[in-house]
């Protein structure tokens, strides 16, 4: 059994998933199109999967985030043992890539990121995505490292539990006079909401939880944090607000808290791959710490 998985063509697949098409894998690897795609096609030959599915951009198959994410991974590996015997590459840096949710990334994480230890040329790679949504990009292979609310841990992965972050549902005072008058989960259903894109259904669940199906069809959505925080904040409608973000906004009065006897909840871990990395353990570090100060 051909059981070994050769590093050119490994190496191979990822330019070319990193590249989009086998033409722009070929020049950043300094070979012809035609030896990428023998390359690949040897070892989809040599796992028996299709890992490729040739679209274009191109996209990894299932079995193809498998190889994807060995392929960053050894890729991580070889870069830190190359570190560790004084013999970067030329021109080359310590990135670190990680997929975190934009209230993290609007209220702590980047905080996080000034606690890391300054290393000799390292950078941070951040993807934007919702938290449910975060380990998938884990699973894809494209980030080290993610804030996620799952906390079964993805395949080659480790988990920890950084804290909860807690919302809280408000609306701006005016909003509150026009909408708010009788009992609040019958006024909420009918009003405007704002919400951060399709995905987002927080506002829904708070509300199933007063027993309704769900909030207003009338929802505007704002795909930034800081931008939601303020759509409320100017009565465009209401919405579960990050309770770091809405202190201050509380206590200027530009924000009512609806039912703070009701706050929302949302467990956030730190996955990442389970290697030796010292970049990574730091960055991990660092994050813990961070979190443990403004999590719940």
């Amino acid at each position: 059994m051909m059981t070994e998985l050769p590093l050119d063509q490994v190496r191979t697949l990822l330019a070319v998933v990193d590249e989009g098409t086998f033409d722009a894998a070929a020049a950043a690897l300094h070979v012809t199109p035609s030896a990428v795609s023998q390359r690949v096609k040897a070892l989809e030959q040599r796992t028996g999967r299709v890992l490729l599915v040739r679209t274009k951009p191109v996209r990894p198959t299932e079995s193809g985030e498998v190889v994807v994410r060995f392929a960053r991974q050894l890729a991580r590996l070889e870069r830190d043992a190359l570190a560790e015997l004084g013999m970067p590459g030329e021109g080359e840096v310590t990135r670190v890539s990680v997929a975190v949710n934009a209230d993290s990334l609007a209220t702590w994480f980047l905080g996080a990121l000034t606690r890391v230890p300054q290393r000799e040329r390292l950078c941070f790679e951040l993807r934007r995505e919702d938290e449910k949504r975060t380990a998938e990009l884990l699973r894809e292979g494209v980030v080290m490292a993610a804030v996620t609310s799952s906390a079964e841990a993805v395949a080659g992965c480790s988990v920890r539990l950084l804290g909860r972050m807690r919302y809280l549902a408000a609306a701006s005072p005016g909003f509150v006079e026009r909408y708010l008058g009788g009992p609040l989960a019958d006024g909420l259903a009918g009003a405007p909401v704002v919400t951060f894109d399709r995905s987002d259904d927080i506002q829904d669940g708070f509300l199933r939880g007063l027993g309704h199906a769900g909030a207003s069809p009338v929802r505007h959505a704002v795909p930034t944090s800081e931008g939601f925080v303020e759509s409320v904040a100017l009565g465009l409608g209401w919405g579960m607000v990050p309770e770091v973000q809405a202190v201050d906004l509380l206590r200027a009065g530009r924000l009512i808290a609806l039912a703070p006897d009701r706050p929302v909840d949302v467990p956030l871990h730190w996955q990442q791959w389970k290697l030796d990395s010292p970049a990574l353990a730091a960055v991990a570090e660092a994050v813990a710490a961070a979190a443990s100060e403004t999590l719940r």
